[in-house]
């Protein structure tokens, strides 16, 4: 079977994208920036066709409303972000200093990092994996609205990358990147960095 093509967007800008702050699953709201860049947003052939799929995550939800052309948009609690648990609200630089060496070695084990109360990047992808699963069986390309651990995660069921080292593929925050689902759960990575249009 050749699969089903998804695209996945990460959502608009907050104010804690701003200060660089681990997000996870902390209900921020769009920024005042973020909401006017989504509202600009316009979805590129054959995207704009596409079923709607987003996070539950207000940002994600806020920025698929957004989008343009309107259209219904399904939750699913799969496309949230990864937990960072207890490191939610601090910036790297912040749990480098504090935590210090037992955050340096978390951040070695690549796919089993584990923030305290949180989840590793291995259980979002197993499941990212079951989702996309589902997408392969219906048939249908869809776009999901979600969050950028979570797009790692799919980068990393993609590629087989461990998540330790260089990610095999630099991919821009603003810009679509469509991979096809099959109905094993596996993913491949069509396309990265599709360009959204944006009204003037």
């Amino acid at each position: 079977m050749s699969g089903v093509s998804f695209a996945v967007l990460r959502h608009a800008p907050t104010s804690w994208n701003e200060t660089r702050r681990l997000q996870g699953m902390t209900d921020i709201a769009l920024s005042p920036v973020g909401e006017a860049l989504a509202a600009r947003w316009r979805l590129p052939v054959p995207v704009r066709d596409w079923r709607r799929f987003c996070s539950p995550l207000q940002r994600a939800r806020r920025t698929a409303e957004l989008l343009q052309p309107a259209a219904p948009v399904i939750v699913d609690d799969r496309l949230r972000e990864m937990s960072f648990g207890a490191w939610e609200g601090q910036t790297i630089a912040e749990l480098r200093a504090t935590v210090g060496a037992a955050f340096i070695e978390a951040e070695r084990r690549g796919l089993d990092f584990e923030p305290p109360g949180g989840e590793s990047p291995r259980t979002v992808m197993m499941r990212l994996s079951g989702w996309a699963a589902e997408i392969a069986a219906g048939g249908e390309p869809v776009l999901a609205v979600s969050h950028k651990a979570a797009i790692r995660a799919l980068l990393a069921l993609a590629t087989g990358w461990d998540m330790t080292g260089r990610q095999p593929v630099k991919l821009d925050w603003h810009r679509l990147h469509v991979f096809t689902a099959h109905d094993d759960g596996r993913v491949v990575l069509e396309q990265a960095n599709v360009a959204m249009d944006e009204a003037a």
